[in-house]
């Protein structure tokens, strides 16, 4: 009888593995920055778009389910770890300012480098991404070196100069702290501001407190973060829009999902990349408009003063091709690269500079 009962079920297991449909797998990722979302626009964008486009499709082109638990704002990796929190699969997906790699990913940072570049956030991601293209190392590194796989580059959009007070000579700087993050911080050097390394977070209390009286930003995240009332005079310079945003994926997460899932992901954020342009070109004149409703004190400085500070830039590059070469990275290539680029896409640079 036992027999009977073993064979019987034995049977009815075997049928049921056989006839039973390959079962779904549900994903849970996480994904993150250490900018919050809105002030963040970048941010904005993993939320909106990315994460929810990814749950879609996948829900919608495969039998799997996609849940995303979603740490912005510092909540898992402030933005100065968010690289390395992908990297050891602590988030699933990460989205970062290079600006905070100096090191790591110095010859990313290019753009800063080359200052008065395309003023356009459509016009500079374009010209990146065919400097990108070219030099398939900057793509490479992030899996070779730092275990995660490139899904997309992000943009800020054009950099001005927020104050405490009115200025309009280069001279007026000379002395002056201003914050800023990372490579832009030379563009304050070699007028003889003060640079002062900081981050967005604590950019409204340091700028109340007197820590600094100035922030090198873009305009929706001087609104976003209320600069204008410790700061009201905004000035426009035009430092140009930086294509300085990654967005990537721990490499393992990416090689332990299904081949139609992984196709949707990488999809989706190549989409993302294509939607920053124009979209952070519609958050400039968004934050335009917003700093003006909200009182702040906006002018445009003149452009023979903006031809002299860019004038007063032209050793920098050559200095930073000089030290790329020499940490055994294709400065000259690269760069460039990137002058050339920005031709092609209809940018005229106030100052050509020399990189050797």
């Amino acid at each position: 009888m036992k027999f009977t009962l073993k064979a019987a079920a034995g049977a009815m297991l075997a049928t049921l593995l056989t006839t039973a449909p390959v079962l779904a797998d549900s994903f849970t990722f996480r994904i993150g920055s250490g900018h919050p979302k809105g002030p963040a626009p970048y941010v904005t964008t993993m939320s909106d778009f990315f994460a929810v486009e990814v749950k879609k499709r996948v829900e919608e082109q495969t039998d799997h389910t996609v849940t995303f638990v979603e740490a912005y704002g510092g909540s898992i990796a402030g933005v100065a770890e968010t690289l390395e929190s992908v990297q050891q699969g602590i988030l699933d997906f990460g989205g970062y300012c290079i600006c905070f790699e100096p090191s790591k990913l110095f010859l990313h940072n290019f753009p800063y480098y080359l200052a008065f570049g395309p003023q356009k956030s459509s016009d500079a991601i374009a010209a990146a991404r065919i400097v990108y293209e070219e030099n398939p190392w900057l793509k490479e590194t992030f899996e070779t070196d730092y275990n995660q796989v490139f899904l997309g580059l992000g943009v800020w959009d054009n950099y001005h100069l927020g104050t405490t007070f009115e200025w309009s000579e280069i001279s007026d700087l000379k002395g002056v702290k201003v914050g800023g993050a990372g490579p832009n911080l030379a563009w304050l050097e070699y007028i003889q501001s003060i640079p002062v390394q900081s981050t967005l977070p604590e950019g409204y209390l340091a700028l109340k407190t007197g820590v600094y009286d100035g922030w090198l930003m873009v305009p929706s995240a001087y609104n976003g973060f209320k600069f204008y009332e410790p700061a009201p005079y905004y000035t426009l310079i035009g430092f140009g829009a930086m294509p300085v945003i990654a967005l990537t994926a721990n490499k393992k997460t990416m090689e332990s999902l299904p081949e139609d899932v992984r196709a949707i992901v990488l999809e989706v954020g190549a989409e993302w990349e294509e939607r920053n342009g124009a979209a952070m070109d519609k958050v400039q004149d968004f934050g335009l408009g917003k700093l003006a409703e909200n009182d702040a004190v906006i002018k445009t400085l003149p452009e023979s003063v903006r031809v002299e500070w860019a004038q007063s830039l032209e050793a920098f590059p050559k200095a930073q091709v000089a030290d790329a070469e020499g940490r055994g990275f294709p400065g000259k290539a690269v760069m460039q690269g990137y002058i050339d680029a920005a031709k092609t896409v209809g940018h005229e640079w106030p100052v050509e500079y020399p990189l050797d």
